[in-house]
């Protein structure tokens, strides 16, 4: 065991885990962020994707260790205070992107990442960011047209930077 302090949506967590335990079950267990999902646990279905600094990884076979220093987001980490979706959540909504929801807070990560490195995506780059997420209910089309959506409604900026679009 060993005291880590995590900085999960902007928030200083502490925690005290084994450092190989899989940052996917601190988030949902020791956190109670249950919106990650766990879906294979082999980081192939990509359900537990979330951000590190900024770019997307897989939870599920992260180390803890591994997040020690770097800002980790969650689904429940975009949202703005207040309950504002981010606008690619609202995307999502709006195109009706999902059906059971279980692999969307993955998708709306990886999209996130993606329009924060590329405002104006092309289809073939939409695909391939989304390329091994896998959707059950295989809603690809309304995803793909949620992240187009998304890349038209532009990207919040940092704090104190313009917004994209």
């Amino acid at each position: 065991m060993a005291k880590y302090t995590l900085t999960v949506n902007g928030r200083a967590r502490a925690v005290d885990t084994d450092p190989s335990r899989p940052l996917l079950d601190v988030l949902r267990e020791d956190l109670a962020l249950t919106g990650t999902k766990y879906g294979c646990g082999e980081g192939q279905c990509r359900a537990c994707t979330v951000l590190l600094d900024g770019a997307p990884v897989t939870s599920c076979t992260m180390p803890v260790r591994m997040a020690v220093g770097k800002a980790i987001t969650t689904i429940e980490g975009l949202a703005a205070p207040g309950g504002k979706l981010h606008p690619v959540q609202q995307a999502f909504l709006d195109a009706t992107a999902m059906q059971c929801g279980y692999c969307t807070p993955g998708m709306v990560l990886r999209t996130t990442a993606l329009l924060k490195k590329t405002p104006r995506p092309t289809e073939a780059q939409i695909v391939e960011s989304l390329n091994g997420s896998l959707c059950r209910c295989c809603g690809y089309t309304n995803i793909v047209a949620a992240v187009r959506m998304a890349a038209a409604l532009g990207m919040p900026a940092a704090k104190g930077g313009k917004r994209n679009g």
